[in-house]
């Protein structure tokens, strides 16, 4: 059985329906792959999913000694974290709701089996 590496990146300010899209792109990917084609994504969730799949990368290697040429992205989930809520002035004395939104994503490698 192969084992899996993951890591956690909670609280990224950034609302998970943009970080979903940047996921969708990378899911399944090698995890080298997928660092080489998010560090030249234009979409600003590019940075915090590079953060995650290096730092599961570095777990694989550092705690287990996984070789990082055979891992591959088995799963990325993005989860909605706390809402941060504002107010904005509105028309007639009324305020308009602003709703901040957060993230947490959760990025779990495998090795590749032969």
């Amino acid at each position: 059985m192969a084992s899996e590496v993951r890591a956690v990146a909670r609280y990224v300010r950034m609302s998970p329906q943009k970080v979903r899209l940047v996921a969708d792109q990378v899911r399944g990917m090698g995890a080298v792959d997928a660092l080489a084609v998010l560090k030249h994504m234009p979409q600003a969730a590019a940075r915090p999913m590079y953060k995650v799949i290096r730092s599961a990368v570095a777990n694989a290697e550092e705690n287990i000694g996984m070789d990082r040429e055979d891992l591959y992205i088995a799963q990325v989930t993005v989860d909605g974290g706390p809402m941060m809520k504002r107010w904005r002035a509105g028309a007639r004395g009324r305020y308009k709701k602003i709703l901040k939104r957060s993230s947490h994503i959760t990025v779990v490698l495998s090795e590749v089996e032969e």
